[in-house]
């Protein structure tokens, strides 16, 4: 499937392969950004009122497709869009000049399309309209920019030949899609030589882009720990084998294996988050299950926790006569960011940041027409508020935050790939999966800006790499 419907190239986009002639084409790009804004805002908005779940995502993977195949595509430039990657997944190619030419260069970039299985408080006009799931982790903004981004592109390509790979990937929360799709050959339909995963985070200021070199953010693993024992009645309880008083025991068991099995410098989490047992008051159950969590930054922690956990759960079932059902699944690796793909990606955020500022600075365009939503209702006005301007004009680069103990899958395709999880500002604001979080809208421009400065730059890797 290809889209090669031909766009004039627009004013100013001439990219010579010099950084000051990167700077001039991403001036035009964030100035575009700022007009493009109502739209974008209109088709996040759409999203976030239609939620769907882990490899459900059905409607949104159709209108990403729909919206990337109606992309114009400049001369010398061909889209080609796929669906069904992941089941639920879409990924686009962006070719510019010759294919596989000398020095060519390709560079994944990521973004997430599910909701999660939560009911949403807040009470905005685009709130929820299927009850139970909601965009409480920000994808329809992360979904939003990167179609942006490909707008962008698609239309004022980066100078130099190469691919760039626009990757809308399902099934983030809890059933890591990414690693499915790399299972089921992402790279090798779509050769990258780097891959890049953006993120939200409220309570960051706005605008700022912070990366750290190494473990960004956790693994995360799932357990489950069935106790069997023999139930009865209350009343005796020495003619049972009690899983409850040993469940208890294991749980409070479990909370050494961090505190005294790893370093105190090394970051674990060992979270049991549910113990079920009985289903009556006078009776003493046949079994109990403990689920649950645990996480670290680092593989050898990472197992050494597994094992710990196996041994303390043997122990104390063998002290009790109960025999145990041991399920352990290591799902999200940890988000290991690569040296010289995060000195890419800050510098990018840098230009991307200065080049905002300037058009920001500038005397404010004259808003295209903006097309109506999917809802019918005219998009909001292109202007941002002036405070959410004055935020995203002083944003800055961090590139030493700390890691997160919270997980991403996206670390499966840093696994497969070099490459770097950048976080984005959302401000002040409810928390990843509140339920009265929404995705500030006010992120669009800057968060698209990011993606095209990172691919402007990768095409001739001619951006200074020091501070802006």
């Amino acid at each position: 499937m290809t889209s090669s419907r031909p766009a004039p190239p627009a004013e100013g986009d001439s990219h010579p392969a010099e950084g000051e002639g990167l700077r001039a084409a991403l001036r035009a790009d964030a100035r575009w950004a700022l007009e493009a804004r109502g739209r974008y805002v209109a088709l996040r908005r759409d999203l976030h009122a239609h939620p769907e779940l882990a490899f459900e995502e059905v409607r949104t993977a159709g209108v990403v497709a729909r919206h990337l195949r109606a992309l114009p595509v400049a001369p010398g430039a061909a889209l080609e869009v796929v669906e069904g990657l992941a089941r639920t997944g879409v990924v686009a190619r962006l070719r510019v000049g010759p294919a596989g030419g000398l020095g060519a260069r390709r560079v994944g970039l990521r973004a997430d399309l599910d909701a999660l299985p939560m009911r949403e408080e807040g009470c905005p006009a685009h709130r929820s309209r299927a009850e139970g799931r909601m965009h409480a982790c920000g994808h329809d903004g992360h979904t939003a920019m990167l179609l942006a981004a490909a707008e962008r592109l698609c239309a004022a390509p980066p100078a130099g030949a190469g691919e760039v790979v626009f990757i809308f990937q399902p099934a983030e929360e809890n059933l890591a899609g990414g690693r499915v799709m790399v299972e089921e050959g992402l790279f090798e339909r779509f050769p990258v030589d780097e891959v890049f995963g953006l993120h939200n985070l409220p309570g960051l200021p706005l605008g700022h882009i912070a990366a750290r070199v190494g473990a960004q953010m956790a693994s995360a693993d799932f357990f489950e720990a069935t106790l069997e024992g023999v139930g009865g009645h209350a009343a005796w309880p020495h003619r049972c084998v009690d899983p409850v008083v040993a469940a208890a025991e294991l749980t409070l068991a479990w909370q050494s294996v961090v505190s005294r099995g790893v370093d105190p410098l090394a970051a674990a989490v060992l979270s049991v988050t549910r113990l079920q047992a009985g289903e009556s008051d006078n009776a003493v159950p046949a079994r109990a299950l403990l689920r649950g969590t645990v996480r670290a930054l680092d593989e050898e922690v990472r197992a050494g926790i597994e094992a710990r956990m196996r041994r303390a759960a043997e122990g104390v079932c063998a002290a009790h006569g109960l025999s145990l059902s041991w399920r352990y699944e290591r799902r999200y690796a940890v988000t290991v960011n690569a040296p010289a793909p995060t000195t890419r990606a800050l510098a990018a955020a840098r230009e991307a940041q200065r080049a905002l500022r300037e058009a920001l600075a500038a005397p404010p365009a004259a808003p295209p027409p903006l097309a109506p939503d999917a809802a019918g209702a005219l998009a909001p006005d292109a202007a941002l508020a002036p405070d959410a301007a004055r935020a995203l004009a002083a944003a800055a680069v961090d590139p030493h935050p700390a890691p997160l103990m919270g997980a991403e899958d996206f670390g499966w395709m840093l696994r497969a790939r070099p490459g770097c999880y950048a976080l984005l500002g959302a401000g002040e604001g409810p928390m990843l999966h509140h339920p009265r979080y929404d995705f500030e809208d006010a992120l669009l421009p800057a968060g698209a800006l990011y993606w095209v400065s990172l691919a402007r730059g990768f095409f001739v890797q001619t951006f200074a790499l020091g501070e802006a």
